[in-house]
């Protein structure tokens, strides 16, 4: 309900800065039509028009934008508490459980590694929200070392298969010549770790993800992540890299997230030098994202 009274008032107010702009001009050549002799008071009334023009579309430009970044706002802030509320409702209901009923060894085990998963989504949730606070902050300086690309890329699939229960023949990785980058390893594993996951998540039950690395003129090393899940309708291929921005649909709905994981991916190559684009041939047809960053020297 508050989207769509959002959208209404968007149209509203597009639809009002059209019909004062449709006004003026009627007023503009109805003044010229019948005081054509009076160039001075033409030529001011002309500046006066251009002048109220403007300021009507930049107020509806930004208020289009302000409504839509209130939007984003809700979003994410849903989004997050349903990734902080479900986890911790998951734990309570097991130790509530275990507390009040007898349970054999071989379920309490059962109980402890669900209790776990869901202490890992949460510690991932909050690392996420940490992460984008610092990314955000431009005084922080880089904590640069030299990063064995191959190993961060080894160390996160290992995490992955095991987290989201995948083999190695539906996770697989295809490294080209051995890169060094310089750069904050964290960060890096961070970026690595959520293209990864975002695959993985997508792509749903029958996911299929491959991972590849190239050398680039011997001046970059491009990290790319192929999946074969929904594609990504080509007007959105930019979009997905803001903050809070989720691809609106129903795959958004059934994927829980908190729109941050890509913006993150996005901060990480631009401070280390690099860039991230993503490719796709629309929807249904899977998608490639490709970190691109420099090889060290």
């Amino acid at each position: 309900m508050v989207v769509a009274g959002r959208q209404k008032s968007i149209t509203f107010f597009i639809a009002l800065g059209a019909g004062l702009i449709s006004v003026i001009i009627l007023l503009y050549v109805g003044g010229f039509l019948l005081n054509w002799r009076t160039g001075i008071l033409l030529f001011f009334g002309t500046l006066l028009a251009i002048a109220i023009i403007s300021g009507v579309v930049l107020n509806t430009i930004f208020l289009v934008r302000e409504v839509r970044r209130n939007a984003q706002h809700d979003a994410f802030i849903n989004a997050v508490t349903h990734e902080l509320k479900t986890p911790v409702t998951s734990i309570r209901l097991y130790l509530e459980t275990m507390q009040t009923r007898t349970v054999d060894e071989d379920k309490r085990q059962e109980f402890y590694g669900i209790m776990l998963d869901d202490c890992k989504r949460l510690l991932s949730t909050i690392e996420q929200v940490l992460r984008t606070g610092r990314l955000g902050a431009t005084h922080r300086k880089l904590n640069r070392s030299r990063i064995d690309l191959d190993a961060v890329i080894e160390q996160v699939l290992e995490r992955a298969r095991a987290l989201h229960r995948v083999s190695p023949e539906l996770l697989q990785y295809h490294p080209g010549s051995a890169a060094t980058i310089a750069g904050d390893r964290e960060d890096v594993e961070a970026a690595v770790s959520n293209l990864i996951d975002n695959a993985l998540k997508f792509s749903g039950k029958d996911a299929k993800v491959t991972v590849e690395t190239a050398n680039i003129e011997g001046k970059y090393v491009a990290l790319r992540v192929i999946d074969h899940g929904p594609g990504i309708p080509k007007a959105e291929l930019k979009r997905i890299f803001k903050r809070f921005y989720r691809v609106p649909g129903a795959l958004a709905v059934r994927v829980k997230g908190t729109g941050l994981g890509l913006f993150i991916v996005r901060a990480v190559a631009k401070r280390h030098g690099g860039r991230v684009w993503a490719e796709s041939e629309g929807p249904g047809r899977g998608a490639t994202f490709v970190l691109q960053l420099p090889i060290a020297k």
